[in-house]
């Protein structure tokens, strides 16, 4: 390993675990998200080289701790843990509140008919109407719900969405 790297490995690994901890912790409590966020995601992924860089250093070491039980009880129970919290998500059984809350949204609004969406966009249903058929949409009635005109007309409900805010700002 060229000496620059092998110098600035193991502190490198260290400053970056200690920025992930701190907008980790952040995050886990809701405070300074926008802050935080990015942050957390993308200097999460450069610790990534910095971490191969320490484990290269420190390879024979490393190695030694996979002839021991603690470093196979350890990853063990790390990957259970990783599992536990995945499972919902992975077999489809999650339930309540979980995911991005403007999706779920999304998803309320894409429910509704044209009749009862016209009103939070300051329109009538029939201005709704007329904007989804000029953008393409197959519109059967006021009653038909959103979701169901997107796949009838065999669009995206992100693209019916984005013809209803540009709708809004009108």
């Amino acid at each position: 390993m060229p000496n620059i790297f092998s110098r600035y490995a193991t502190p490198f690994t260290t400053g970056l675990f200690l920025v992930s901890l701190i907008s980790g912790i952040a995050l886990f409590f809701h405070t300074g998200t926008a802050a935080f966020r990015e942050m957390h995601e993308w200097l999460s992924m450069v610790l990534i080289l910095p971490f191969v860089l320490h484990v290269w250093k420190n390879w024979r070491p490393f190695l030694a701790y996979f002839k021991r039980l603690p470093m196979a009880l350890s990853l063990g129970v790390c990957l259970v843990a990783g599992l536990a919290f995945a499972w919902p998500a992975i077999t489809g059984t999650a339930t309540g509140a979980a995911g991005n809350p403007a999706f779920a949204m999304i998803n309320v609004v894409a429910g509704g008919t044209p009749a009862q969406v016209a009103p939070l966009l300051g329109r009538g249903e029939a201005d709704v109407i007329a904007a989804l058929k000029l953008a393409g949409f197959t519109v059967a009635d006021a009653t038909t719900p959103l979701s169901a005109i997107a796949a009838a007309s065999e669009k995206d409900t992100m693209a019916l969405m984005a013809t209803l805010a540009a709708l809004k700002s009108k």
